[in-house]
């Protein structure tokens, strides 16, 4: 195995690929320098006063960086048909390390959430690395629906809803919101019956409601979301304070470093929250700069989706653009407050390595669609009889009415 084409830089042969996949690449590599620079911006206090190292959540995202481009620079060389044979091993293998996670003494728990499984100093949150591979068996089983056996349908529906089952006794029900759309999406977009996707959203949309009335702490959320300033101090501080941060970074913005609600008032800055200290620092220029990145990121995912022939690599398409785009909306909804607070983080910019690893993986699978989409045919030849040695060159014999003609002219 040649490793020097895992090297996230290389530019090896890469002008023989789409413009769709040369795009998406290099927008990829601006996304994510956008977001370590915002990073270092919004966890250098907490890691200075916590750690006494301004530098410790940057550090770490670097080393997350790493092991996320490794694993984007291989699914970008690796045909996605060798990925699909093994989307289905690692989604098991990861569904069961989601049941693990509820097993006490194994989970880790942080913030009434238990969502990771230590192994040293690097936890690892099934419930983020799982999403490419859902998006990838989501478009298996979707793409081929028609031509697998109920049996087969059947089964891989129950793992799906043992997925999301999983992620929600966790709880973590913003992934399993984001989850959930997205195979839901995939379906759509696979041309499955309206009255199956009908049942399976108003069956998401009842789990929803059932969970936020057992969970007290999700129903607080939601309805500190209609009001925050009815309890500014409490229930709906986080969003108070997310509010604050993005009014008062006007149209230019505080500048780089500057941000005030940082500096302790906004919490989870890092993580959750960081497009509010993007939005204070760079201001509504900055945010617009953002949006027309993650329109463009959009518009080329659908672009490469409509160009597919294959139905199974266009589901793929449409669910990497979701997973990146989608969670991106999400994410910046509920920074500005258009939507309840959740957990989910801005892919390539919040602190963390699993979701690091996860959305570079899908960015992965999008510029490998685009280029298996423009990538050409081999036309095997018709098998011909091998030339004999001795009679490699025929010689053309002359008619003989040729001849004659020619010897009355002399």
């Amino acid at each position: 195995m040649n490793l020097s084409r895992l090297n996230p830089l290389s530019a090896t042969s890469i002008w023989s690929w789409s413009t769709e996949a040369r795009l998406l690449r290099w927008l990829t590599y601006l996304w994510l320098f956008i977001g370590l620079v915002v990073l270092f911006s919004a966890s250098y206090p907490d890691g200075n006063a916590n750690y006494a190292d301004g530098l410790y959540y940057f550090k770490r995202q670097l080393i997350g960086v790493a092991l996320g481009l490794v694993v984007f620079n291989l699914v970008l060389r690796l045909p996605l048909r060798y990925l699909l044979k093994v989307a289905q091993l690692f989604l098991l293998g990861l569904l069961g390390l989601i049941f693990l996670t509820l097993i006490p003494g194994l989970g880790t728990t942080t913030n009434g959430a238990t969502r990771w499984l230590a192994f040293g100093p690097f936890p690892i949150q099934p419930s983020e690395l799982i999403k490419p591979f859902l998006v990838l068996q989501g478009a298996y089983i979707f793409g081929c629906w028609y031509k697998l056996k109920v049996k087969v349908r059947v089964t891989w529906l129950l793992i799906f809803g043992a997925v999301l089952a999983g992620i929600l006794l966790q709880p973590n029900l913003s992934t399993t919101a984001l989850c959930g759309m997205t195979l839901w999406l995939i379906a759509v977009s696979a041309g499955l019956p309206f009255s199956y996707l009908g049942a399976t959203a108003f069956g998401g949309v009842l789990l929803a409601v059932i969970s936020m009335s057992v969970k007290e702490y999700q129903r607080k959320r939601v309805l500190s979301f209609l009001n925050p300033w009815a309890d500014p101090m409490q229930d709906g501080y986080q969003l108070v304070q997310s509010l604050l941060a993005v009014g008062s970074g006007g149209t230019w913005g505080s500048g780089f470093g500057l941000s005030q609600q940082k500096l302790f008032y906004l919490p989870i800055e890092y993580t959750d929250f960081i497009f509010s200290v993007y939005a204070e620092e760079f201001g509504f220029v900055g945010c617009v700069v953002l949006l027309l990145l993650l329109i463009t990121y959009a518009t080329l995912g659908i672009v490469v989706a409509s160009q597919s022939k294959n139905p199974v690599l266009r589901l793929i398409a449409v669910g990497a653009t979701i997973l990146l785009v989608g969670q991106s909306f999400l994410n910046i909804g509920v920074a500005t407050g258009a939507l309840p607070t959740t957990g989910l983080p801005l892919p390539l910019f919040s602190y963390g390595g699993n979701s690091m690893i996860a959305s570079l993986m899908a960015a992965g699978l999008l510029i490998r669609v685009a280029r298996e989409n423009t990538e050409a045919k081999v036309v095997p030849l018709p098998n011909r009889r091998p030339v004999e040695p001795n009679r490699r060159f025929k010689v053309i014999q002359k008619p003989q009415a040729y001849t004659q003609m020619k010897r009355k002219r002399r």
